[in-house]
C-alpha cells in the first residue's frame, strides 16, 4: 500500500474506571484505572468500549471512556 493509499491514522485511547459519584468524572482509585489500548481509528475504539462497558454493567459507577488523541496531538487539523 502507497503512502498515498494508506488510511489516516486517527489515534483514540479507551480507558475506564470506578466513579466516585454516578454524575461526576472523578474516579475513585486513580491506580485502579483500566487502561484498555490505543486504536489507530474510532470503530476499532468504539468495539474495545462497547465490550468492556457491556462486561461491567453491573457496577452502576464503572464508567469507560474513548479519548480521541489525534484531537490532543494535533488540534489545529480539525479531525
Amino acid at each position: 500500500m502507497s503512502e498515498q493509499e494508506k488510511p489516516t491514522q486517527l489515534l483514540h485511547l479507551v480507558f475506564g474506571g470506578e466513579l466516585t459519584e454516578i454524575d461526576k468524572v472523578e474516579f475513585r482509585d486513580l491506580d485502579k484505572l483500566d487502561i484498555v489500548g490505543i486504536y489507530p481509528n474510532y470503530a476499532k475504539a468504539y468495539d474495545a468500549w462497547k465490550s468492556k462497558a457491556q462486561a461491567s454493567v453491573d457496577n452502576a459507577h464503572m464508567r469507560y471512556f474513548i479519548v480521541h488523541m489525534h484531537k490532543l496531538l494535533e488540534p489545529e487539523a480539525g479531525n
